[in-house]
């Protein structure tokens, strides 16, 4: 049965179809075939009793406040802030670059969206500086990875969701280890065009009141994370309704710092429901396939395999960090969440292991997907908004960052408290 589910999901992948309808196609082929009873019958409720947990209210909430700062203008002033205060290091704007993807990862809870964002923002900009078009466009791609690790994030809720887990706990655990990786990112960056210094572009400097004027600009992007996250932690507000509060606080400061008219509004809903519509699809198509491979006996059988290896738990932790590096390639990040967590989550927690901390280490390995060809979403959003090029400069830009990831799980493996410090400290 596994067998069938691994050909089958790369199959109907690789014939692009929809990443939800293929799960749904192979919820019913394990029905059809490796079950005596027909759960297709139980369709309705379970998709129902799925669609309506209120956790997953939060998701169309932050999509549509990511939408509402990108189309108001307010991501094109925030890239020209920070440039004022990190172009000075090696590698100029490239630092620009990942900063801003950290500052509107504390946002839109989408790495997607936030390179969209960026990589919009940005392109013209190495265009006419001539910066080296790999690492230029690779820094954004990596940088964009941290809009599912800095709350909030939809990853984590959808995490949160299935293993009913915390999703304020899972947003304080993914802080430290989000703005971690951004500084390795810059570390790495500033390594690089100090070794190559062709790569970076001019290194450029303001003048200090230049700098203390553009910070305005970052208020509305610091407002906003203040917000939304303060009112979690206060106990104001649930996840779901911090969302909401945000959008309105977006809509407010869009009309103060940005632009805002009916047009504007208009296609920031069409944008929300497009993207939602895909995450719920992908969503219960997953609960259905999960379903089905729990009536079939799949999760058991892949607990007495990894059993039956006789391997110790942080060995068996290191098959699973693998398995999951390998299926990146291949899955798209989403899908490979909601896929693997309800039968790896419970062999995790069986161990030993923590399922807050281990939610965190899942997410570096998605955002290490997110960069890694073949199906590296982040990789054609930042190929899309570049007007010349091939995606293979892209892939070779992002590949240093991916080593930084690989160095952050092993951090998170060595020194779990990078994850739990947080989380604990503040319960």
């Amino acid at each position: 049965m596994f067998g069938f589910v691994t050909f089958g999901l790369l199959g109907l992948l690789s014939l692009s179809l929809p990443v939800g309808v293929v799960l749904f196609v192979l919820g019913f082929g394990i029905d059809q075939f490796f079950t005596p009873f027909p759960l297709i019958r139980g369709l309705g409720s379970m998709v129902w009793s799925t669609s309506e947990n209120a956790a997953l209210i939060a998701i169309p909430f932050f999509v549509l406040l990511g939408e509402i700062l990108v189309r108001s203008g307010i991501a094109t002033k925030t890239y020209g802030a920070l440039d004022r205060w990190v172009s000075w290091m090696p590698g100029g704007l490239v630092h620009a670059n990942i900063a801003t993807s950290t500052m509107f990862s504390a946002t839109s809870g989408s790495s997607v969206a936030t390179a969209a964002t960026v990589a919009t923002v940005a392109m013209p900009q190495a265009e006419k500086l001539n910066y080296d078009p790999k690492l230029f466009s690779g820094a954004i791609a990596a940088g964009g990875t941290l809009g599912i690790m800095i709350p909030p994030s939809i990853n984590l809720i959808v995490y949160g969701f299935l293993t009913q887990t915390s999703i304020p706990q899972l947003f304080l655990a993914g802080l430290v280890p989000g703005i971690l990786l951004a500084i390795i990112f810059m570390a790495i960056t500033a390594i690089i065009c100090i070794a190559y210094p062709g790569l970076g572009g001019p290194r450029r400097t303001f003048p200090m009141a230049e700098m203390i004027q553009g910070l305005v600009q970052l208020l509305p992007i610091i407002l906003l994370f203040t917000i939304i996250i303060g009112s979690i932690y206060k106990g104001w507000a649930t996840p779901t309704e911090a969302a909401s509060v945000g959008v309105g606080g977006a809509l407010i400061i869009a009309s103060i710092f940005g632009g805002i008219n009916w047009n504007m509004i208009v296609e920031s809903i069409i944008g929300t429901v497009k993207i939602t519509s895909m995450i719920m699809l992908v969503v219960l198509g997953a609960s259905f396939l999960n379903f089905t491979l729990t009536a079939a006996g799949l999760s058991g059988e892949l607990t007495s395999f990894l059993e039956g290896l006789g391997l110790s738990p942080l060995a068996t932790l290191f098959v699973i960090v693998l398995m999951y590096i390998v299926l990146g390639f291949f899955i798209e990040t989403l899908s490979l969440m909601v896929i693997t967590i309800p039968i790896v989550v419970p062999i995790i927690i069986g161990l030993g292991f923590d399922p807050i901390w281990f939610g965190i280490l899942m997410i570096v390995l998605i955002e290490m997907a997110l960069i890694t060809p073949p199906v590296g979403l982040n990789l054609y959003v930042v190929q899309g908004a570049r007007k010349s090029g091939s995606m293979g400069e892209v892939m070779i830009g992002a590949l240093p960052y991916v080593f930084a990831m690989l160095a952050m799980v092993g951090a998170l493996i060595v020194f779990p408290s990078l994850a739990l410090y947080l989380p604990a400290a503040l319960q």
